[in-house]
């Protein structure tokens, strides 16, 4: 008699639950960026804020995190905007591009939900591959030291183009 194979386990991108994520996530961001990553501009954007659990977007595989894209509100100038990141991959599954499925399915939410552009700090080389662009030099002004050459943007909702101080928004939820 044939034993029946075992079903491959699905991958699941779906929104963040918080109650049954936080941990997890919280988790593989120290498992990708250590410590340190706390003391990056981006998190200026993000200690007074929160992320926003609909659009943000969490890969499972058998019910654990494997991947995250976290997603905030903030302003750029005066266009209300979504920041995009931290992206992390756990060790096992990197250089499988679910960071890129993790962030183009937050992407589509985004849009979805009507906000008109998407900033983030990254490879270009990587997040190009999604539609990102890197933001003409001195465009987009951060609060503190930030490598202009990893400053990108893309619509979403709207053609606009933001120009001026990135600040956290923690208002526009």
């Amino acid at each position: 008699m044939l034993k029946p194979e075992p079903m491959a386990e699905t991958l699941q991108i779906l929104p963040e639950d918080p109650a049954r994520d936080a941990v997890a996530i919280e988790a593989l961001f120290d498992a990708t960026f250590g410590p340190g990553h706390f003391a990056k501009t981006a998190e200026r954007l993000r200690e007074y804020s929160r992320s926003l659990p609909a659009v943000n977007r969490v890969a499972r595989l058998g019910g654990e995190v494997i991947a995250v894209c976290r997603v905030w509100p903030i302003c750029v100038g005066e266009t209300r905007a979504l920041f995009y990141g931290p992206v992390a991959v756990a060790p096992d599954h990197r250089g499988s591009r679910l960071g890129l499925t993790v962030t183009g399915e937050a992407l589509e939410a985004g849009a979805a939900a009507g906000w008109p552009v998407a900033v983030l700090i990254g490879a270009p080389s990587y997040f190009g591959e999604i539609g990102f662009e890197v933001v003409p030099r001195g465009s987009m002004i951060f609060p503190g030291p930030q490598d202009q050459a990893r400053v990108m943007w893309r619509k979403l909702a709207s053609d606009e183009r933001p120009e001026g101080a990135v600040r956290g928004a923690p208002d526009l939820t």
